[in-house]
């Protein structure tokens, strides 16, 4: 598992752990958390190797004797992206392209990508399906992970891999670190007076929680997982939407303030905000799947975790 230390990496390396998977767990820990892999650390099934995805020799250890690699390890910074755009090329991109050659010469044939519904850009059609037309990307981060389900489909095709692809929206939860809900507790801990929303505060998301969140990729991967030669995508997310300033008031309701909030404006909060993200799921609800915990709910699990991991919140990007 690439990226195994950061929010959704750990998460579901925990919960393989637990179901008697054996893991191998490979971070560089520039962004994924000692803290988050401690307790695997301990388990003698699970092996935690610290690496980089552009060091073909760690993922080459790694990869070696896996049946499944799981590739999560990204940077997913998307407000930043213009300003620093050969990242997610390497990060992202290239990445992606070493995980499949080294996948390709230790011969592990089975995928699972964590790819972004950032890749549909500002689409026409909500909820958005997977075969929804494509529009012009409008992040860096869109693309370059566009580009990475472009290599695993070829693979696919030239090497009979197996692929299952995830077009995750925001998700939520026990170890979150990077987003806008953690960004506004942490302004309103600093100053519970205001907070600062970028664009109008009328951006309408979709969130998931995390544990619904891994098991939608296990369903996917159980689906998939003896289709050689064959790549799948799936939207993961909720049926439902919350506008940014609806979780505002849930965060402040949460922590008991009533702070003065100032919108910088405009529909985007910065390149590549879509303004409306509402995926269509129900390609991988006919897997059985279903989320358990609405939006909200998730958000205020996420609060909890906050308030009980104050440690956790220092102003740093997670894997």
């Amino acid at each position: 598992m690439t990226g195994g230390a950061g929010f959704i990496g750990s998460t579901l390396a925990d919960r393989l752990a637990a179901d008697g998977v054996e893991v191998v767990v490979l971070d560089n820990f520039s962004t994924g958390r000692r803290a988050f892999v401690a307790g695997l650390m301990e388990q003698h099934d699970v092996t935690v190797i610290e690496g980089d995805v552009l060091d073909q020799l760690a993922l080459r250890s790694a990869i070696e004797g896996c049946d499944v690699v799981f590739h999560l390890a990204a940077n997913a910074d998307v407000r930043h992206g213009t300003e620093r755009p050969r990242r997610d090329l390497e990060q992202n991109t290239i990445a992606t392209s070493n995980v499949l050659e080294a996948m390709r010469e230790m011969g592990t044939n089975r995928i699972v990508f964590s790819s972004t519904g950032s890749i549909y850009g500002e689409p026409e059609v909500f909820p958005t399906p997977e075969d929804c037309p494509f529009p012009a990307q409008t992040s860096l981060y869109g693309a370059s992970k566009l580009a990475g389900e472009g290599l695993i489909q070829a693979y696919c095709h030239g090497f009979g891999f197996t692929g299952v692809i995830f077009r995750f929206v925001s998700v939520l939860g026990e170890r979150y670190t990077h987003g806008h809900v953690v960004d506004f507790y942490r302004q309103l801990k600093q100053d519970p007076t205001r907070l600062r929303v970028l664009g109008d505060g009328k951006q309408e998301k979709s969130y998931l929680y995390v544990q619904d969140c891994i098991s939608g990729m296990l369903a996917g991967l159980g689906a998939n997982i003896e289709r050689e030669g064959a790549s799948e995508v799936y939207n993961l997310g909720t049926d439902e939407t919350i506008v940014v300033d609806e979780s505002v008031g849930l965060i402040t309701g949460h922590m008991g303030i009533s702070p003065t909030v100032e919108h910088t404006g405009g529909t985007r909060g910065w390149p590549g905000d879509s303004p409306l993200i509402h995926l269509d799921c129900s390609k991988l609800r006919s897997t059985g799947w279903t989320p358990e915990l609405t939006i909200r709910e998730a958000i205020e699990q996420t609060l909890d975790w906050f308030d009980r991991n104050p440690e956790q919140l220092e102003d740093h990007e997670a894997a």
